[in-house]
């Protein structure tokens, strides 16, 4: 396994005001918000040693992602409040493993794009493609809140994650794009931040050890 995917973590759950809570194989875990729907599916594993992480196995975990991730509440099993107890998502095994084609062509093109490559045409089609299909329904709830109707598909799902990625690569933020700045670890985020100046995927975990590193290594240029 290489030193990059080590700090890729492997479990995730959200709470709205601070984003996905990581849980890595270590033991450890941190908040992380990529700023993305299209990004939040990445930490679920990936291609070449980031299937070391590789969390998406059944139909089960691909709805647990879509309720920990970004997507407004109603994709539980329920349907959301006032729609009765019809299933807001049904996704197939099948479309398991299409989700983890389009995250693994998400990982390709993003990275690509921070560096500035040109997209590959199998990662393209597989992201257009996804996008190509109808997305999910929202609608607006009877207390007033927008919610995804029930029935929808592991397809649409898809297609919704394909539509944020299209509309991030290609909108005003798509500069803003950026790998974690510590080494050895792959996070991706987009910084929607004012200034502009974000350098972590969390202050909490790589921002910290980076200021301990300086601490140390500051501590080692002054003979202490």
């Amino acid at each position: 396994m290489s030193e990059k995917a080590t700090d890729t973590p492997d479990r995730s759950e959200r709470r709205e005001s601070s984003g996905l809570l990581l849980r890595h194989p270590d033991g450890s875990s941190f908040r992380f918000d990529p700023g993305a729907l299209c990004l939040e599916l990445l930490p679920t594993g990936g291609p070449g040693p980031l299937v070391y992480f590789e969390v998406l196995h059944e139909p089960a975990d691909l709805v647990r992602w879509a309720q920990e991730s970004r997507l407004p509440g109603g994709l539980g099993p329920g349907g959301g409040p006032g729609y009765g107890p019809g299933p807001a998502l049904v996704v197939s095994a099948g479309e398991v493993a299409e989700a983890r084609g389009l995250r693994d062509a998400l990982w390709r093109l993003a990275e690509g794009h921070v560096a500035g490559a040109p997209p590959g045409p199998d990662d393209l089609a597989t992201l257009n493609d996804a996008a190509a299909r109808p997305p999910l329904t929202a609608r607006l709830a009877p207390g007033g809140n927008r919610e995804w109707a029930p029935g929808g598909t592991g397809a649409g799902l898809l297609s919704t994650v394909a539509r944020d990625a299209v509309d991030l690569f290609t909108g005003a933020y798509a500069h803003r794009v950026r790998t974690c700045g510590a080494h050895g670890c792959r996070l991706l985020f987009v910084d929607t931040s004012r200034p502009g100046k974000r350098r972590w995927c969390s202050m909490e975990r790589c921002g910290n050890r980076h200021k301990v590193r300086a601490h140390r290594a500051r501590r080692t240029a002054d003979g202490e």
